[in-house]
């Protein structure tokens, strides 16, 4: 099937979502989720197909990975989407002017949503959840590394989309190709927001290359400043969670940043990463390097190397954290504007007037204190789930969920007035 022809059909099958109400939109995912756990078997299957062409030491590889214990979460972040109220139809302003004139504000979806992502086969579910709650239609167009699995989700969806008589367009999977991405970014008239999720590389080209509207998310250069006055047993927890629970995401640290009063606590912030079950190599300045060489013994050792200029402003996605010593708030905060992207950021103190300073200043869609970033998630933020983390400032920033992918329309109600 011709690309066209696919974005005209998802367009017509969008208008068709306006006649649904919410609760049969909500009937609806329930019974996908439903259909997620009952029918695992073959989604493991295919997703099995797709980490057979995956090296296991691949840090994507995580990413890919679909287990029953998994299924069963993106199943459940699906009810919670139901349960949630509907964002369409709120009135969000509203006046009568002085000719009489009465204005209404309202939210209203965007159409049809354009998703490009790499091998993370449960944004297909979330992605869909989401939009198909909000009243759009969505076209996805996922990487190459898990196709097998997208396209198994997709045919799952369809099977009950059909069941409750609503037109499977409404979810569109494209071909996991090169042309088909460069196709959605020019589908003028067909996609009416295109977001992309994935690594710097994959969301620099969307950016560059796009004639659709487009809203930047999913890269993050993390950081974590250890102040002076921070509690240590409290750093070494955030420091480790936000490090190794899930090294792949975007919410995963990337930058220790440690004040030099601290520095003797250091080998303790770093014991737990240094025998994690994978351990985290370290990308050292010469303060922080000199302290973990003479406190650790080999083979530890082999995961402690010098930093290079890279290894500051680099997102990892892997079993590794750069480690920069600074001697005040405001150099940290320096550090921050310079290699930070605006996703999230964190500092761990007991000095309520530092955090709230650290908190003010620095520029991030995500600013935490004495909490790790791995909370940046829109199922923690309460939101039900996610269609990315927004890292841009025009538009939504931070988690994208409901009312963050819907717009609004103007409904204007006269008596005959003209306008002199």
């Amino acid at each position: 099937m011709e690309m066209k022809e696919l974005f005209e059909r998802v367009k017509r099958a969008s208008r068709s979502l306006a006649l649904l109400t919410d609760e049969e939109r909500n009937r609806v995912l329930l019974d996908v989720a439903e259909a997620i756990v009952a029918k695992q078997e073959k989604i493991l299957e295919a997703n099995a197909d797709d980490l057979s062409r995956m090296d296991r030491d691949n840090p994507l590889y995580d990413r890919l990975q679909l287990t029953p214990a998994r299924l069963e979460a993106i199943a459940q972040d699906m009810r919670n989407v139901a349960t949630l109220p509907s964002p369409l139809g709120h009135v969000t302003k509203q006046k009568t002017l002085a000719n009489g004139l009465r204005l209404c504000r309202v939210s209203v979806p965007f159409g049809v949503i354009g998703m490009i992502y790499e091998a993370r086969p449960n944004v297909t579910f979330d992605v869909f959840s989401l939009c198909f709650k909000s009243g759009n239609a969505c076209a996805l167009k996922g990487g190459k590394d898990a196709d097998s699995s997208n396209r198994a989700a997709v045919e799952l969806i369809h099977d009950v989309l059909r069941q409750h008589d609503v037109n499977p367009d409404v979810v569109t999977l494209l071909p996991a190709t090169h042309e088909a991405t460069g196709a959605m970014l020019g589908a003028v008239g067909y996609i009416d927001l295109c977001i992309p999720r994935g690594g710097r590389r994959l969301i620099d080209f969307v950016r560059d290359n796009a004639r659709v509207p487009v809203i930047e998310t999913g890269a993050g250069v993390v950081n974590t400043y250890f102040d002076k006055d921070g509690d240590l047993d409290m750093g070494v927890k955030i420091v480790c969670n936000a490090k190794t629970r899930r090294v792949s995401v975007c919410n995963a640290l990337d930058c220790l940043i440690i004040h030099r009063d601290r520095l003797a606590d250091l080998p303790a912030i770093a014991e737990p990463l240094l025998t994690h079950k994978i351990p985290v190599t370290l990308y050292c300045d010469e303060e922080s390097y000199n302290v973990l060489v003479t406190s650790h013994p080999s083979p530890l050792t082999s995961h402690i190397q010098k930093a290079t200029p890279d290894s500051f402003g680099t997102e990892f996605m892997d079993y590794k954290m750069a480690i920069k010593t600074v001697a005040s708030l405001d150099e940290a905060l320096d550090h921050i504007d310079r290699y930070g992207s605006g996703h999230s950021e964190a500092i761990i103190t007991a000095n309520e007037q530092t955090a709230r300073r650290f908190q003010q200043h620095v520029d991030a869609a995500c600013v935490y204190w004495n909490a790790p970033t791995s909370f940046t998630d829109g199922a923690q933020f309460g939101l039900g789930a996610e269609i990315g983390i927004s890292t841009q400032k025009l538009g939504p920033r931070g988690p994208m969920a409901l009312e963050e992918i819907t717009t609004y329309k103007w409904l204007i109600e006269g008596e005959g007035q003209t306008r002199p």
